[in-house]
């Protein structure tokens, strides 16, 4: 079998709809978990499943607008990976099982 006969059956609907389980599954980590470093990765689930969908859209249209934009995002979760991680892993450091909740009251 060669790769057109295989990917005859995957139209975007499918792609979108692992998206949308994905997005559901970081959606739901995120509001029932309280742990930050949970949380984080629960977003990062949340921005790979969004992307996800712009690729399938920009394979769908033969566009590579959402490819690029793709390109973009990736860039600014890995800074937002770089400052989130280390602010995370200093409060972590400083608070051993600190929750969300804890996060709130270390203001000032």
């Amino acid at each position: 079998m060669t790769l057109a006969q295989i990917e005859v059956g995957l139209t975007p609907a499918w792609y979108l709809v692992l998206a949308a389980m994905i997005f559901a599954i970081g959606a739901v980590g995120l509001l029932i978990r309280r742990n930050p470093l949970v949380m984080f990765m629960c977003v990062e689930l949340m921005l790979n499943a969004v992307t996800l969908t712009f690729v399938s859209f920009s394979r769908a249209l033969d566009d590579v607008g959402g490819q690029v934009f793709v390109f973009f995002v990736l860039v600014v979760a890995a800074a937002e990976v770089v400052v989130g991680l280390a602010l995370v892993v200093a409060i972590m450091r400083r608070r051993q099982g600190a929750d969300a909740d804890d996060l709130s009251l270390m203001r000032g």
